[in-house]
């Protein structure tokens, strides 16, 4: 069984982003060397999140829109005393800072209308994921 890791960066441009990161995982995938197993895509913030759903601009945008909606910014969380980003937590907690996938003939396995999103709630930031490959060569 092999192991491999590495890191994506992500840039983003404004407070509540979703950016597509599928080609840059399905990178990863391939140059892991793996054919057959698991990915792991991993947040390393408290205030972003890694989901798998539809990349459509009208869904995204709904998304952020139910976002605000579940969890208002200066809703008077005790959070915002010491970083007034308490909304961007407690999102992220909603979300998850991770998924995992199926790796098959070395490839992420996804369903004809998923992709990878990496979710900005704290933005705009330059932020780390970890891509972790696991499986047989």
């Amino acid at each position: 069984m092999a192991v491999y890791r590495t890191e994506l960066t992500v840039k983003t441009e404004r407070r509540v982003q979703l950016v597509d990161i599928t080609d840059d995982v399905r990178e990863a995938v391939e140059g892991s060397g793996i054919r057959e197993g698991i990915v792991h895509v991993y947040s390393r913030h408290t205030t972003a999140g890694v989901i798998v759903n539809e990349p459509e601009s009208g869904l995204l945008k709904d998304v952020v829109n139910k976002l605000e909606d579940l969890v208002p910014e200066g809703a008077g969380y005790e959070h915002d005393k010491v970083d007034n980003n308490a909304d961007a937590h407690l999102r992220a907690i909603l979300l998850g800072s991770s998924v995992t996938l199926p790796v098959s003939d070395g490839a992420p396995v996804l369903g004809t209308w998923q992709s990878v999103l990496f979710v900005e709630l704290d933005g705009p930031r330059t932020r780390r994921v970890l891509v972790t490959v696991v499986g047989d060569e």
